[in-house]
């Protein structure tokens, strides 16, 4: 017992493991400056250099206006090259040498050491609308189906780095969890005793949400909301299915009428008898039951036939 609790330990511990090393990348706040103070620097850079024009003309001071132009002239390049501008719902991953050091989502002019770079990556909320695909529901028919999803991206690092192309990615998953939502449930079910496609949208785009969520986290993207905007059977088998649900309703309908038709027959029945309008025998009232389940159940209109002889003839 203690072997095999130990083996399930070290698999949990493996497993815990990769997961980890699958996100390395999580987002942090980089360390990056207010442009606008920057800009202001930048501007005493600027003047800085026309100082040092001023003083290279005097020959006193040649040597330190030299010497000022040339600190001016460093200033005004590493400054004016580490400006970016952020829009709302914009991030910037900052990079040293390829190293990930944070994420910049403050909008406005936005300054870093020329050094790091920037990659702009946008957090707004984005619409797609898969193709459609054929699926084969539960009961194996194929089906047509497409979806319309609105997602964000809510980890730029793990966007970026986890990720080869997080919109790509997304796509494919899209695709993937929309074949298996919809290989999980039939496309209808005429007696209403289970969960379909077509009868329980709520419940299908909620769980097509959830199947995509749990697919894309790695990737650092949230799932705002799942549609499906295309539902129908395969075009193959459009006219067989719709000969069998409207077969089906036939039946359904039918069984309505027979259990109407047996209450109308057994309330004639009991009411003729309470009133005492007629005395039926047995073999009389089976007649009854016959012709008025006849009246009440025929799709065309019935002739009567009336009777001038006796009950009997």
């Amino acid at each position: 017992m203690t072997d095999t609790r130990t083996t399930d330990q070290r698999a949990l511990d493996q497993r815990a493991a990769e997961h980890q090393a699958l996100r390395l990348s999580k987002e942090h706040p980089a360390a990056t400056q207010n442009g606008y103070f920057m800009l202001f620097m930048l501007l005493l850079a600027i003047v800085g250099g026309f100082v040092a024009l001023g003083m290279m003309a005097n020959d006193d001071t040649a040597g330190l206006g030299v010497l000022l132009a040339i600190v001016s002239g460093l200033a005004f390049v590493l400054i004016a090259k580490g400006f970016y501008l952020l829009q709302p719902n914009q991030a910037a991953a900052i990079l040293l040498f390829g190293a990930y050091k944070g994420t910049d989502r403050t909008t406005g002019l936005r300054w870093v050491l020329p050094w790091y770079s920037k990659t702009r990556i946008s957090t707004r909320a984005r619409n797609v609308t898969s193709e459609r695909l054929k699926v084969n529901d539960l009961r194996g028919n194929p089906i047509e189906i497409a979806t319309n999803v609105v997602w964000r991206v809510t980890d730029t690092a793990q966007a970026l780095f986890d990720i080869d192309d997080y919109t790509k990615f997304v796509f494919v998953q899209i695709e993937s969890a929309v074949r298996t939502i919809g290989a999980r449930y039939p496309y209808d079910d005429i007696e209403h005793q289970e969960t379909t496609l077509r009868g329980h949208a709520d419940e299908v785009n909620e769980e097509l949400r959830a199947e995509l969520q749990d697919r894309v986290r790695i990737a650092g993207i949230s799932v705002d909301e799942c549609r499906l905007t295309h539902l129908a059977y395969a075009p193959e088998i459009a006219q067989s299915m719709l000969r069998r649900q409207q077969a089906e309703a036939v039946i359904a309908a039918r069984q309505k009428i027979v259990i109407g038709a047996v209450s109308m027959v057994e309330s004639a029945l009991q009411l003729l008898s309470e009133k005492g309008v007629v005395e039926l025998d047995d073999e009389r009232k089976a007649s009854m039951v016959s012709n008025l389940m006849v009246v009440l159940c025929s799709e065309r209109d019935t002739q009567p036939i009336v009777n001038t002889g006796t009950l009997y003839q």
